[in-house]
């Protein structure tokens, strides 16, 4: 395998990851600005708001559909032809929401179409991230499968930036009074040009080293008793996929209430212009270009786990400062406290994709690894901007958010500890093995 060969897998994996989250994140943006307006209309803006981040869920819960489904494909018949499959599905289900009447013009059938594209989206998503990870870490040389896999997870942050860009042209372009007429839905309607990433994967990148070395035991079990990659995860490695879950569940969370319940929080609750804050997320999110790459090297060198421990363990200290910043409705506090907070957060994604990639061998890789990645999509991230409005309806305090972020930390850190006793129990099996072997003069 050529130089030329990784390089190119790892930018069009990364190509891909960006393409899709920015599809993804552009709905996120239109839920706290627009949807509820457009699609949920009610004398009463937090139940819009509601509603509008309920449908944003929806999305979320059909991730794990998404993995199961690309995981069985992408184990038995290749990690690109399903990656592919993903970004189509996704490009056509955003353009199609571009193109969407609203409640004024079609009523009820308005919300339910837009519904039944957002789970479209989910599934995308669940299926893509596992695909675009192994396309990436597959091909990464030894001792860089960290640095490699970062480049998938940079997708977020580029994602989170080209989105709040497309809005702001948006935004500007239009007046005011336009913006909920039809400026919208500009963002969505460039999701047509993922189409093209879609061919090129087809045509220039080649299926992964590792996958295709799997191939002859997978033809093998094949000609003999055919197993699924699902069955397999779930009857022996249901509790490294639950552990995995756990383990970026306060990750997810809190980085879609930074993205989406803040800019809901920040523009009604506190009164800071939409513009603002839309600038100031894309900005944070353009240094973490930086950040996850950096924390990815390093956990080549140090450990996966003490990295994610870090950004974890961050999150939970930063959580009461950084709302009691926010609250000020200072610009100059709002970027410290949302910086702090990515930051961490940043700290942990940039391992993620290599340690979840490591938690599973190659014939099931995708189907568990997608699985840990979308259990925590759901229970943390897709409902964390709904949990977040309610806890701050009922409470009428921020601190409320500030403590379902260090319980979910909590979570986080012990599920990372199980997975590092787990992991210093196989070395210890493994060692007992190898010196067995030597005892009677077999080498390892």
């Amino acid at each position: 395998m050529t130089v030329s060969q990784r390089r190119r897998a790892a930018t069009a994996a990364a190509l891909a990851s960006s393409v899709e989250w920015y599809d993804y994140f552009v709905f996120g943006i239109a839920a706290a600005l627009v949807v509820g307006k457009t699609f949920f209309p009610t004398t009463n803006p937090a139940a819009g708001v509601l509603a509008s981040f309920a449908t944003f869920a929806v999305g979320f819960l059909a991730r794990p559909l998404g993995g199961i489904i690309a995981g069985s494909l992408g184990d038995k018949r290749g990690r690109k032809p399903v990656l592919v499959m993903a970004i189509a599905l996704m490009g056509a289900a955003t353009t199609l929401i571009g193109l969407l009447p609203t409640y004024d013009t079609i009523g009820i059938t308005a919300p339910i179409i837009l519904v039944l594209l957002r789970l479209v989206q989910g599934v995308a998503v669940g299926a893509q991230w596992g695909g675009a990870m192994l396309l990436a870490t597959e091909y990464a040389p030894p001792g860089k499968r960290g640095l490699y896999g970062s480049l998938v997870q940079l997708g977020v942050p580029i994602g989170v930036v080209l989105a709040n860009t497309v809005f702001l042209i948006a935004a500007q372009v239009a007046p005011p009074s336009d913006f909920l007429t039809w400026a919208w839905r500009i963002p969505f309607l460039a999701g047509i040009l993922v189409l093209g990433l879609a061919w090129y994967l087809h045509v220039k990148i080649d299926e992964t080293p590792e996958y295709r070395r799997a191939e002859a035991k997978l033809a093998a079990e094949e000609r003999g008793r055919a197993k699924s990659p699902l069955r397999e995860v779930l009857r022996h490695h249901k509790g490294t996929v639950l552990l995995a879950g756990g383990s970026f569940m306060v990750n997810t969370a809190t980085f879609y209430i930074l993205l989406n319940g803040v800019l809901d929080y920040a523009t009604r609750h506190l009164g800071m212009s939409r513009t603002t804050v839309l600038v100031a997320t894309l900005l944070i999110s353009t240094l973490q270009l930086a950040i996850i790459p950096l924390s990815a090297k390093l956990s080549d060198r140090i450990g996966r786990l003490r990295i994610y421990t870090l950004g974890a363990a961050g999150v939970a200290l930063w959580a009461i400062p950084m709302f009691l910043l926010i609250d000020t409705a200072s610009l100059p506090l709002f970027v410290v406290a949302s910086f702090v907070g990515s930051l961490f957060l940043g700290i942990m994604y940039g391992p993620q994709a290599a340690l979840f990639a490591e938690l599973f061998t190659a014939e099931m890789r995708y189907t568990g690894a997608s699985l840990g990645y979308q259990i925590s999509a759901v229970v943390g991230g897709g409902l964390a901007p709904f949990i977040m409005v309610l806890l701050l309806e009922s409470t009428g305090t921020s601190m409320s958010v500030s403590l379902y972020i260090i319980v979910l930390a909590l979570i986080s850190l012990g599920s990372i500890g199980l997975l590092a006793k787990r992991a210093r129990a196989a070395r210890s099996t493994s060692d007992s093995h190898d010196r067995a072997r030597e005892a009677v003069g077999d080498q390892p």
